[in-house]
């Protein structure tokens, strides 16, 4: 799935600001996906090595907004459920981390 650069701009925006309302750090983050702070970093400005990071991060913050009662901001791209996608690796996704 390619995004134009609107687009990416977009998803960008969004993924930061769930990120900023779910209150996690980067480190925080980055333990729980058992990654890097400079990858969950990398994935929030969409500098990945698989498409499937973006998917794998925002399920992630969904979960830690459903955790604190709170409701994700809307994903413009990001959408539904990553299976109907048939490009996308969702065994990968539903590991649900970013190693």
């Amino acid at each position: 799935m390619s995004l134009t650069i609107i687009e990416r701009r977009n998803t960008k925006k969004e993924l930061a600001a769930n990120f900023n309302l779910a209150g996690v750090t980067l480190e925080q983050a980055a333990q729980d996906l058992a990654t890097t702070p400079e990858h969950v970093e990398a994935v929030l400005q969409l500098q990945v090595d698989q498409i499937e990071e973006p998917w794998i991060l925002r399920n992630y913050l969904n979960k830690q907004l459903a955790a604190q009662g709170k409701t994700p901001l809307p994903y413009s791209r990001l959408q539904g459920d990553p299976a109907v996608h048939w490009f996308l690796n969702t065994d990968l996704i539903a590991k649900g981390r970013l190693n």
